[in-house]
């Protein structure tokens, strides 16, 4: 039988939606106002393409999905909470997010700050749960905790945008390109990979694989958005298109062209894809994955 993408996509996100949806079964005592704006952008629709990759990642090196659904999870809730805040007027100043209303416009700044801290904080909560685990993975938790919180702080993801916010409106570079995007956009996607293999204690050869997969992968997933943030439209990408340009981002377009960075598109796919050789056939949905993202036109 041959392998669906399609299909493979919509069972991974609603096992994902299904999970998000335990995270938030109860509010406890966190403020009403706060819970419905983390709710509402965490359940914004979105492709849910990080826990997708995590659970990919975990079916090819044998994570059980139960565990694997727990970062999946934590990095969808950092995925969000890091949109809420890039859309904010003092950073990107985006009126919409896929397709309708950013957190700021509907809830105010103040509450949507608030809802980000909220999501970033409960992802470490919720990952770090030692009784979540089967007992075989408890001893790796402390490391895969470690190495998302390195992901998502100043010297990968909040580092990325630091830099990207200060570059704006300066002369392109290549190098600080690939800087801000390897840590921007890269680092959590690098996480989606490495996590579960992380968790699972698997070879050194399978995470070393996994790691250059997520880079090069990452890498490719922010070019073709940076692609399409000067080709596409609104309609198309839920948010507004040409908005790079016009706040003087430095994105791949900028310093090196449209056809160039297509090119290195693709050498970064196959990059990622040589990668996986390792897992043989239970990479299949690794390989699609990346080639899915590389394609895509939203």
């Amino acid at each position: 039988m041959s392998f669906s993408l399609k299909s493979y996509l919509e069972s991974k996100r609603l096992k994902v939606e299904k999970d998000l949806w335990d995270v938030f079964k109860k509010p406890g005592d966190c403020p009403k106002v706060l819970w419905e704006s983390m709710k509402y952008s965490i359940f914004a629709g979105g492709k849910r393409l990080r826990p997708v990759l995590c659970l990919a990642s975990a079916e090819a090196v044998g994570l059980a999905e139960k565990p694997a659904l727990r970062i999946a999870c934590a990095l969808e809730l950092i995925h969000t909470y890091s949109l809420i805040h890039d859309d904010l007027p003092a950073l990107d100043n985006d009126d919409h997010r896929r397709g309708r209303p950013t957190n700021h416009k509907v809830y105010g700044e103040a509450m949507a700050i608030l809802a980000g801290d909220g999501l970033l904080t409960l992802a470490f909560q919720w990952l770090s749960d030692p009784s979540a685990y089967p007992v075989k993975y408890r001893k790796n938790i402390a490391q895969v905790v470690y190495e998302l919180a390195r992901h998502a702080g100043y010297p990968g993801m909040v580092g990325g945008q630091v830099d990207d916010v200060i570059s704006e409106k300066k002369k392109p570079s290549l190098p600080k390109v690939l800087s801000i995007h390897r840590r921007k956009t890269g680092a959590l996607l690098l996480s989606s990979t490495r996590l579960p293999a992380l968790l699972a204690g698997a070879h050194s050869s399978k995470v070393k694989a996994l790691t250059e997969y997520g880079r090069s992968a990452g890498l490719a997933f922010q070019i073709v958005d940076d692609i399409l943030n000067e080709t596409g439209n609104r309609q198309q990408l839920g948010k507004s298109a040409g908005s790079d340009r016009e706040r003087g981002k430095m994105t791949y377009p900028v310093a090196i062209g449209l056809e160039r960075s297509q090119k290195e598109v693709r050498l970064l796919t196959e990059k990622a894809v040589t990668s996986l050789k390792v897992f043989g056939v239970k990479g299949g949905p690794l390989t699609a994955l990346v080639r899915h993202m590389a394609e895509r036109t939203y």
